[in-house]
């Protein structure tokens, strides 16, 4: 009974339908991986900038886990944000500061 009648699986047909998905289509092939390596990207590097705004004393070894974090996909990641709000205990004792000899 129906079957002579053409039937749509789309709402709204037209050209600029295409084009709107084309252009979603190239967003999100493009955009959304850049923008994903890139939050991934300053998420990693936090713990380095918070050990240089809190004047850690290690903050060397710090930027160094954070690059092999990056290296290893994250997984060091959680050790350096620890690490960057931690002062180490003994540091003071062997070198006689709390801070690193950059801010002095």
């Amino acid at each position: 009974m129906l079957s002579g009648v053409p039937l749509r699986a789309h709402a709204m047909t037209g050209p600029w339908v295409d084009t709107a998905a084309d252009v979603l289509a190239w967003f999100v092939i493009v955009l959304v991986p850049v923008a994903g390596i890139y939050l991934f990207w300053k998420v990693h590097i936090l713990p380095e900038i918070i050990a240089e705004k809190r004047h850690h004393p290690q903050k060397d070894a710090i930027k160094t886990l954070c690059i092999l974090s990056l290296i290893f996909g994250g997984l060091l990641w959680p050790f350096a944000w620890l690490w960057a709000y931690s002062r180490p205990v003994m540091f003071k004792l062997a070198y006689g500061t709390e801070k690193h000899e950059d801010y002095y």
